[in-house]
Order: C-alpha cells, then structure tokens, then sequence
C-alpha cells in the first residue's frame, strides 16, 4: 500500500485517548473517522457530556460517530463506506459484529488491559489486583467474533505492586498501550 494506512480509531474513556494520540502523531496512519460511546449525562445538571475519546477527537478536527449499535445494515454500510484499511480498538465498549470486523483490509487489533487470557471481558485491572496477581500488563490481539479472543499479536507487562491503586495502574497501561 502506499500513503499511510486508513484507520478507524474506536474508543470511549480517558484510557484510551493515548492511543488515540500516538496514532494521530504517527505518519503511517491518517485516522478517517472515530467511534465512541454516546454522550451520557454528567456533572451537576446532568447535562450530555461527550466522551474523552469524543472530546479528543473533535480537538483534532476528526469525525466522531456515536452509533448506539453496529448490528444494524444501516451502521455497517456506513462504516464499510470509510474503507478502513485496519481498525484499533481500545475500551470501545460495544462488541463489534462479523460485518465490522471483516470491513478493513487489514482487520481489527484491540489493545486490552490485561495479560490476556487471564482476565477476558470487563474490568480486567480490578479483577487482577483483587485475585492478588503480581503481575498485570497490556496484550493486543486480533480481533475475532467472541469477547477478548483473537490471536495474540504482542504483550507488555508491568508488576503489580501492594499500593498499586486503579486509577496509578491505569494512567500506566493506557500510555504502555498507546506504545
């Protein structure tokens, strides 16, 4: 291929805006567009609040769709119609569907906070510091049909220390996961 590759970026919370960025800074890709969960009510007037992937997005001047779902025809046109060459995927929060995950060239990658398989699915940072694990870290994979499966493309790990809280651990794998 030559010129840098289309990429669709989909995420949702503060995590994943390094990646975002480290994408964005990086000559080999040209983000086309970005997927992030709906804007939901927050703060004191519970007022519709963008999320910071969103809000990362439009900074940059970047498409941002918010679509409640990928499992209608609808959607999924709209989507194929990017010709994303390959998409990253980093705590996007909706389970991409075959027609998604088939459209790029190149496939899908997710970048996911654990030392995959250990910890599949929903709060994996949580569960590894309350099973004790002395050891946590960032796997990115290939994305296919099911949650938290695909193969395994690279790992970075990190320990887990006793005064390791969430919030320490995750500003860390967010930027060991924009790398």
């Amino acid at each position: 291929m030559k010129g840098p590759l289309r990429l669709v970026f989909m995420g949702t919370p503060e995590f994943s805006v390094p990646s975002l960025e480290s994408l964005l800074e990086d000559s080999r890709y040209q983000v086309v567009c970005v997927y992030s969960q709906p804007p939901r009510p927050a703060g004191r007037g519970y007022h519709q609040t963008p999320s910071p992937v969103h809000q990362c997005a439009e900074r940059y001047g970047l498409e941002v769709r918010t679509p409640l779902t990928l499992r209608v025809a609808e959607e999924q046109e709209k989507f194929h119609n990017l010709r994303a060459d390959i998409v990253v995927v980093v705590a996007y929060g909706l389970i991409l569907p075959s027609p998604i995950l088939e459209s790029p060239i190149l496939g899908c990658v997710n970048v996911h906070a654990s030392l995959l398989p250990r910890w599949r699915g929903a709060a994996p940072l949580q569960r590894a510091i309350e099973a004790g694990d002395s050891e946590t870290g960032i796997t990115l994979m290939r994305m296919e049909q099911g949650l938290d499966t695909g193969p395994m493309i690279a790992k970075a790990s990190m320990p887990l220390l006793p005064e390791t809280t969430i919030s320490t651990l995750q500003r860390t794998l967010s930027i060991l996961g924009a790398t």
